[in-house]
């Protein structure tokens, strides 16, 4: 068996919270012995997935309420992703959205839609939940805002529950300090629709034959481990992600042929294994930030991750919607107490397993070492700033993305 097989063989099932698990919690306190023994049981398997020894993410299930959204919300990431420009302009600017990718590189594999949600912001609305004709976009920021209050309220009570193990309470209050959350619509480009935008960016240049540099990012970007996304850490507290959406090229029907597959592919360091992750249909994802692992001393653990492409599966793109949970700017990290051993323990400087897809050198090319971003009394809008420009700047690999 080569190295690919072992690696596709590697699957991930994430231990399943319940959101009523998750209410029960909340109420702790005034709960009876047994559900107290209940709440003790749950506080255990959070922290076993999201600690030091765990995978860094869990999945939160029974959700129902968010199944409707997600399968309304989810589709319009495509239909804005290949929208002709000037109309799409005009309709993120009517939902009160951005863009946070380059949206005029027709060679890109991913297009983000986002918004700032405020933590005044509510989840109650009016909307339409009639089917939506092809091109018709009347809920997008309605649902773009409801889904994403409602997960990142979700993020809150992982919050409180990591805190009751902690203590201090430091990441809830973090985050509601912060007053704010980045919600992000995200369509993964299938091929077909690469081939789309490409056509559409030859006909604006009047049948002028792109540029052959641009040709040839396209190609280096897409053999590269042939990923929708590279390697790397979220530096956030945490990241909620709904379960994906595959969708054919022919249709907006939710494709079965990768069905709880997610294609978020993780780095285990205490297995020393790379993972693909299988999520339950409608779940959600949490996944932990650096921050978190910064603000808990490493009783939490980031999660390096990356997004593969289904293998023979050229005509799917991939949907999802995500929240990102983060400190204030000005909230200030103490690298004393969180010590240089846990640095310099960071998974990066570990023995990756070589494999035909990917090796430990490409991994330390890619994605900068923690202890390289972070120092004492560095604020978080420095430590962003100091990510995002090693992530990205210069000649590192993920600039093209």
């Amino acid at each position: 068996m080569n190295g690919a097989d072992r690696v596709e063989s590697e699957i991930l099932e994430p231990f399943e919270l319940s959101l009523s698990d998750l209410r029960l919690f909340s109420r702790f306190h005034s709960s009876s012995r047994r559900d107290r023994s209940r709440c003790q049981w749950i506080s255990r398997n959070v922290m076993e997935a999201l600690g030091p020894t765990g995978p860094g993410l869990l999945c939160i299930t029974g959700v129902l309420g968010s199944a409707l959204l997600r399968r309304q919300l989810l589709p319009m990431a495509r239909k804005l992703a290949l929208l002709d420009p000037d109309k799409r302009i005009r309709l993120l600017k009517e939902h009160r959205l951005g863009s946070d990718v380059p949206l005029k590189n027709p060679e890109r594999h991913v297009s983000s839609f986002a918004m700032q949600l405020n933590h005044e912001s509510t989840c109650k609305s009016k909307l339409d939940l009639q089917e939506e004709e092809d091109g018709d976009f009347r809920n997008l920021g309605v649902a773009f805002k409801e889904l994403g209050c409602y997960m990142r309220d979700l993020g809150l009570s992982i919050a409180r529950v990591c805190d009751r193990e902690i203590g201090g309470g430091s990441l809830e209050e973090s985050l509601l300090e912060s007053c704010t959350a980045k919600a992000r619509l995200i369509h993964y480009h299938s091929a077909a629709d690469q081939c789309l935008l490409r056509e559409a960016e030859r006909r604006n240049r009047s049948g002028k034959r792109a540029s052959s540099k641009k040709g040839a990012e396209h190609r280096n970007g897409a053999a590269h481990f042939n990923l929708w996304q590279q390697w790397h850490y979220d530096y956030g507290i945490f990241t909620l992600l709904t379960d994906p959406m595959f969708l054919s090229s022919y249709s907006y029907q939710d494709s079965t042929l990768v069905t709880n597959h997610s294609y978020l592919r993780i780095y285990h360091p205490s297995n020393n294994t790379f993972y693909m992750v299988k999520t339950p249909q409608d779940s959600f994802i949490v996944q932990i930030g650096e921050c978190a692992d910064i603000l808990s001393k490493g009783m939490l653990r980031s999660t390096l991750h990356c997004v593969c492409r289904p293998k023979k599966l050229e005509h799917l793109s991939r949907e999802t919607f995500v929240v990102f949970l983060q400190p204030k700017w000005s909230q200030t990290f103490s690298v004393s107490e969180y010590t240089m051993e846990h640095l310099r323990s960071d998974c990066l400087q570990r023995q990756i397993p070589d494999t035909d897809e990917v090796t430990k050198v490409d991994i330390q090319k890619i994605v900068p070492p923690l202890s390289s971003r972070l120092r004492d009394g560095m604020t978080f809008a420095d430590f962003s700033r100091e990510t995002t420009k090693q992530y990205y700047g210069g000649s590192g690999l993920q600039s093209n993305r």
